[in-house]
Order: structure tokens, then C-alpha cells, then sequence
């Protein structure tokens, strides 16, 4: 059984062609063929450019300018003009920026002894003994001072603290105190590279207008290519209401992607451009909304003494992200891609096999023409050849020729005996 499975094992089998004249199967195996075919030249090659090579480690740099100004009127601040210097942070332009469209002010404050807040919970207090002196309110803006501070004997009220002082008041803007900021404009300058094929470009289209920058705003038909966006339409064309998101803020990204044909010439690589909302878009009765952080301006009077006006800000958060791929005309992909579609109509042929053999009428006539064993028979080897290959290390080649004449006749008068 043994011997058997391993000469079974060695044996060499070759494929034999048969015309069946059968044409249902003919039909199928050509309809199967065209399906590859089809799926090559219109998917593999019209559609995803499977003759090129693909660079998609796109190298990229982005640097931003944000323009505008915008008043405000607030009982704490008074009539203020905030500029770029003032609403942009970080002031330096980078692929993340936030716009402060609303902000809460506590003016004033300085080192000394009040009330901590009621929106602290650690700091809620009855009685002195709840306020131990020296520990640290968690969460809190200060340390205990050992005080409970009470409207009255009945009330609880909250422990005093020693910190900057009058503490944050607890409220929410109702409406964004920076209104002009829907007309500020973002100038966005992106400068990408794609290394395999020593490529660089960037987003600032080429012209000899000196003035275009100045006059251009992005429009997707006027101007598919100008890089100064409007924050309004930009929360627009991202599914929002400017008013309301400026109110508590939000993050917005603003997705650059390139797709760039290089046989096509550098005219074919422009980027699109894509605008969406990245926080969770929840109802303003949510503790999740908006995007809001603190920070403070310092200064001292005429005495020395240290002031700081507290700003909690909301506003919009930008994220530019920069996304890409460039393709070139390269023989490597090429021939893979027409290996495998070959490799797939070779799968074809086998499917067809498989329905003749084993799904048609007259199978048991395709299988006994289909396949054919050779018995092959060992000759026994003579002396004479055994010295025929004696001679043809030691002899001329022209004792070769007739010695190899004398065995063909041998072998022959050998076969007709046996």
C-alpha cells in the first residue's frame, strides 16, 4: 500500500486537450473568460490604475494665518476689539488652532481669603469641623482656612479657602459674545511631498494675479483652489449652525486630500478639500458639550500687588488633517496584475473541468478520454552499453559515433524479441 502511495506520489501527470464540441460548457468557460477580462481592463487597470506604483507616505506641513477682528461689551471687560493676537490660540499658525468665540471673565482677582464655590462639592460645609485647615479642596480653587462660611445658622454653605479670590461664578454663555467671528477668515497654506517619486507641490495655486489671495474666498465652482475658508461656511458645509456651536464651541476638521495622477502631468494633482464635525454633536443638555478651557492674563498695580483677570473661553477647535496618494506608471505592477488575471481565467478552466466531469451526461465518456495511463516498462541495462559509456570517457568522438549506432541497433533487435 505503501509502495504504491509513493509511486503514485512520483508519478508525472500532463495535461491532455480534448475537443468536447460541447457547447453549454463553451458558452460558460468563454462568459467566464470575459468576466476576467472586464474585471482587468475596466476595475484593475480604468479604475484603480493597477499599472502604477503607489506612493501613499505623503509628507506634509501646514501653517495657518487667521484674519478678522471683533468687538465686545461686557459689564467685567468693558467695549473691547479682540484681533487675532487676542481670539487665536496658539497665536502661532500650526495644523491645530482654536478660535475663541465666547468667553466667561472673572476680573481682578488676588491672593486672599473667600468663599470656595458652590459647584465644588468638596468644599460644601455645616460646621467648622467639615473646612479642616490646611487640606486641599479636590477639585476645588484653594486650600481650607479651617472657616465655614454660612448665609445663616440653618443653611449649609461652603468652607473658606485661601486662593485667588472672588472665585469663577457658575454660568453658561446664552449666545457668543464674539459675533463678527462667523466672517473671520482662516488662510491655510499646505505643503506636501511624496518621496518615491520626488514630488512636491502645494495648495496655493499658481498665477501671476498678484491680487487673487486677496479677492478669493473657497467656493467648490468659483474657487475650487483658493486656501482662505470663511468660518461660517465652513461649519456650513460641516452640517452646523455657526451661531449655535460658536455659543459652547466644538472641534471641526478640515481634511485635505490629495489624489494625484502623475502620468497625467503636476496640472492633475490639486487637493479637495472635506469639512466635518469631530466632537460628539449632543444636545446643549448635555455635560459633553461644546470645548471650553481656562486661562489667565497677570499684571500688578501701582503697589506691586499681584492681579489676574481669569478667562474661562468656548469656542472652535480646527484640526487640518493632511491625506494622500500619488501613482506612476511602473512595469512591475503591471505584469503582476496581468499574472493574476491569468492565474483567475486559469481558475476558470478548472471550473469548467469540473462541470463536464462530474455534472453533465455524458461525464463517464469526458473522464475516460480525459485521462489516459502510460505504462512504462524498464529495459534492462546491457554490458554493451555500460562500455559504450566506458569509451565515451576515453575514446574520440568519432568512436562514439559508431559505438552509438551499434547500441540503437541492439536495443532494437532487443525489443522485437521481447
Amino acid at each position: 500500500m505503501a509502495t504504491a502511495a509513493i509511486n503514485s506520489l512520483l508519478n508525472y501527470k500532463t495535461e491532455k486537450y480534448i475537443d468536447t464540441k460541447n457547447k453549454a460548457v463553451g458558452v460558460l468557460h468563454r462568459l467566464f473568460q470575459l468576466s476576467v477580462i472586464g474585471y482587468i481592463i475596466g476595475w484593475v487597470f480604468i479604475v484603480k490604475q493597477g499599472y502604477q506604483e503607489i506612493d501613499d507616505a505623503i509628507q506634509s506641513s501646514v501653517i495657518t494665518k487667521v484674519k478678522g477682528t471683533a468687538v465686545t461689551n461686557t459689564s467685567e471687560s468693558g467695549l473691547l476689539v479682540w484681533g487675532p493676537e487676542e481670539y487665536v490660540i496658539p497665536p502661532q499658525g500650526e495644523d491645530v488652532l482654536f478660535v475663541v468665540t465666547s468667553f466667561l471673565e472673572t476680573p481682578n482677582q488676588k491672593m486672599g481669603y473667600c468663599a470656595e464655590s458652590h459647584k465644588v462639592l468638596n468644599g460644601h460645609c455645616s460646621v467648622d469641623e467639615d473646612c479642616k485647615k490646611g487640606k486641599m479642596v479636590e477639585s476645588g480653587h484653594g486650600v481650607m482656612s479651617g472657616k465655614c462660611i454660612r448665609n445663616n445658622e440653618k443653611s449649609n454653605g461652603t468652607c473658606e479657602i485661601f486662593g485667588w479670590c472672588p472665585t469663577e461664578k457658575n454660568i453658561k454663555p446664552q449666545k457668543p459674545l464674539l459675533k463678527n467671528a462667523e466672517n473671520f477668515t482662516i488662510y491655510i497654506k499646505n505643503f506636501i511631498q511624496f518621496p518615491k517619486f520626488s514630488f512636491s507641490k502645494s495648495n496655493i495655486l499658481k498665477t501671476t494675479d498678484q491680487s487673487y489671495l486677496k479677492k478669493c474666498r473657497y467656493d467648490e465652482k468659483q474657487y475650487p483652489y483658493c486656501p482662505i475658508f470663511r468660518l461660517g461656511d465652513i461649519t456650513r458645509r460641516a452640517g452646523c449652525n455657526f451661531q449655535d456651536m460658536a455659543t459652547l464651541g466644538g472641534a471641526i476638521g478640515i481634511v485635505i486630500q490629495w489624489d494625484c495622477d502623475l502620468d497625467k502631468g503636476t496640472s492633475h494633482c490639486n487637493p479637495e478639500y472635506q469639512f466635518t464635525r469631530l466632537d460628539a454633536t449632543v444636545s446643549n443638555k448635555s455635560i459633553a458639550t461644546g470645548f471650553n478651557f481656562r486661562h489667565a492674563r497677570y499684571f500688578k498695580n501701582a503697589a506691586g500687588e499681584s492681579y489676574r483677570s481669569l478667562y474661562k473661553v468656548y469656542g472652535i477647535r480646527f484640526h487640518i488633517l493632511v491625506y494622500g496618494k500619488a501613482g506612476k506608471f511602473a512595469i512591475v505592477p503591471l505584469v503582476v496584475n496581468i499574472g493574476s488575471g491569468l492565474a483567475v481565467m486559469g481558475a476558470g478552466t478548472f471550473f469548467c473541468d469540473i462541470v463536464l466531469l462530474y455534472l453533465t451526461t455524458g461525464k463517464k465518456s469526458y473522464k475516460d478520454q480525459k485521462f489516459e495511463v502510460l505504462k512504462y516498462e524498464k529495459q534492462h541495462t546491457s554490458v554493451f552499453i555500460v562500455v559504450y559509456y566506458l569509451l565515451l570517457i576515453k575514446r574520440s568522438y568519432i568512436i562514439h559515433y559508431y559505438l552509438t549506432i551499434e547500441v540503437i541497433q541492439f536495443l532494437q533487435i532487443s525489443v522485437r524479441k521481447k
